[in-house]
């Protein structure tokens, strides 16, 4: 069974695309959205997050997010500690989820940082970047997370760049507003059924 990660910069529309994959039947695996839930569910990933971090991020038993994030981005240093603990933990995962979809011709890993770390790049085959303008992008983040311009500037100028990405990527489906998804998803999801 194949793995294609799904990756993009941030507004670009990879849960979007991944989410039409998903409902053609290709089982998908969103890695950001489960390492939240395994900060609550896998027992040693959580002790040795409040033993790095203190047990003062957590609140009624549960880890929170926001206390988190203040001490990992204010700290290069804890933000690297967080993610060597944090990555192996879901690729565990993820290979425990896989295993759940054998006979399938390929599962889709929906991953951000797939292009920027080892650990997580060797578990995909092939990867999809999804794209989209610069100013699209902008847009979908501040409707969707309600937040300013300068903010999800921020956030872009610490991503690798779509030129980047796209040298390193096998497929690449553009999800502008001019651009047929359909026929973009199609190409792709032919093509990892015949690897």
């Amino acid at each position: 069974m194949k793995v294609l990660g799904c990756t993009g910069g941030i507004g670009s529309g990879k849960s979007y695309v991944s989410n039409i994959f998903n409902k053609m039947g290709v089982p998908l695996y969103c890695s950001d959205e489960m390492a939240k839930k395994l900060y609550d569910t896998d027992e040693p990933l959580r002790e040795a997050l409040l033993s790095l971090l203190g047990r003062d991020i957590m609140k009624d038993g549960v880890i929170q997010r926001e206390a988190m994030a203040r001490k990992i981005f204010s700290s290069a240093d804890l933000l690297q500690k967080t993610e060597e603990l944090v990555h192996p933990a879901v690729m565990r995962d993820f290979e425990r989820w896989k295993e759940k979809w054998r006979g399938s011709d390929f599962v889709i890993m929906e991953s951000a940082i797939i292009l920027q770390k080892p650990l997580v790049r060797r578990a995909a085959d092939r990867i999809l970047l999804v794209t989209a303008p610069e100013e699209l992008r902008i847009e979908r983040v501040i409707r969707r997370d309600n937040t300013t311009r300068e903010a999800v500037l921020k956030r872009m100028a610490a991503q690798m760049t779509d030129e980047k990405m796209r040298a390193m990527a096998d497929f690449t489906i553009f999800a502008g507003e001019n651009q047929a998804l359909l026929p973009q998803i199609i190409e792709v999801y032919n093509t990892m059924r015949t690897l």
